[in-house]
């Protein structure tokens, strides 16, 4: 039992016990803290603030830089507007070399005279390899993060899953040089392709590349999946495969899909491997066995020797113009996709 005195002591059991020691003034407030403590609240309300500005100067700062790049390609690009008519962005006419007639022609020979500037062979191009890619990964990432997401041990997983991601980390251009020299001959011997080098051996490289992209955001969709949902299933009956197939697919579905859509703009972006592995030749065509040239293949490979302010110059800023236009515009639609199945998943 415990008895206050008049004396200001407590007593417990009959025992008198020291009164727990409070800061109080006479008038009965409490007392401000010592001064030891005051200023470990004040060093740790700095620290969290130097933390919070930090994060905050990086944020401001990568925006910035990326304005900054956006800013300086389209200065430089539309410059190309004023150099060269718009028409011949796309085509113009030229003597056939075959028929000796007049005819419209899609063609980039910067170099030639007169200079003909289209981009539609190097947008084609690009697209012809991006394309196959986005494809063949989708096939293959999308099963990988099925099985690291729903089917493999944790054991499997935690050596399996560094292994995909560290085919990302190997350099492009020694998966170039591999397809170069072991990939564009072994399907030329097999499919008898009249060019070695094509955009199908382009896209088989790019492909080892965007993997363990769409691989890991397929794992990370599937794993945010609510665990109620395969609970209810598997309490209606529904075997292993039917809830993976008719409840988490479904659920996971907008995940994959920008899982997808951020392989596509990394195919779009590749630079060494279709620079290597494609040919190099800026023809328009829909044979995915032809020679292409791409976008990125056609900056890196001109930019280095090009006279600075000439027409060519302002073209090639132009051209990275256009595939910044297309990255960004395809990072943006999966960056709203994915919110959009954050907050279906919340609801």
């Amino acid at each position: 039992m415990i008895d206050p005195q008049p004396s200001g002591e407590l007593v417990v059991g009959g025992r008198p016990q020291a009164r727990p020691a409070t800061h109080t003034l006479e008038s009965g407030r409490l007392a401000p803290p010592p001064l030891r403590t005051a200023a470990r609240l004040s060093w740790s309300s700095i620290r969290e603030w130097l933390i919070e500005a930090f994060l905050l100067v990086n944020g401001v700062a990568a925006i910035g830089i990326i304005s900054l790049i956006f800013v300086f390609l389209f200065r430089e690009g539309v410059r190309a507007l004023w150099e060269v008519p718009i028409s011949h962005f796309v085509g113009q006419v030229g003597e056939d070399p075959v028929s000796g007639r007049q005819v419209f022609r899609f063609l980039w020979q910067p170099i030639s005279e007169p200079e003909k500037f289209s981009l539609v062979p190097l947008v084609l191009g690009s697209f012809l390899v991006a394309v196959p890619a986005t494809l063949i990964s989708t096939v293959f990432g999308v099963a990988v993060g099925i099985y690291l997401s729903e089917i493999a041990g944790v054991r499997t997983r935690e050596i399996l899953k560094p292994c995909v991601e560290l085919l990302a980390g190997i350099p492009t251009v020694v998966l170039g040089f591999f397809c170069l020299v072991v990939v564009a001959s072994l399907l030329q011997g097999a499919l008898g392709t009249r060019y070695r080098l094509n955009a199908f051996v382009g896209a088989l490289g790019v492909s080892l590349v965007i993997i363990p992209v769409i691989a890991s955001l397929t794992e990370d969709a599937l794993r945010a999946v609510p665990d109620d949902l395969r609970e209810a299933a598997y309490g209606l009956g529904a075997t292993h495969w039917q809830t993976i197939s008719r409840v988490v697919l479904p659920a996971g579905v907008s995940g994959v899909t920008a899982a997808v859509i951020l392989g596509f703009g990394r195919a779009l972006g590749e630079t060494m491997i279709v620079l290597m592995a494609t040919g190099n030749g800026a023809v328009v065509t829909g044979n995915i066995f032809s020679t292409v040239r791409t976008m990125t293949s056609t900056i890196a490979a001109e930019l280095g020797e090009v006279v600075q302010g000439s027409s060519h110059y302002y073209a090639l800023f132009l051209v990275g113009a256009l595939l910044f236009t297309i990255t960004f515009a395809l990072n943006l639609a999966a960056e709203i996709i994915v919110h959009r199945l954050r907050r279906k998943l919340r609801t």
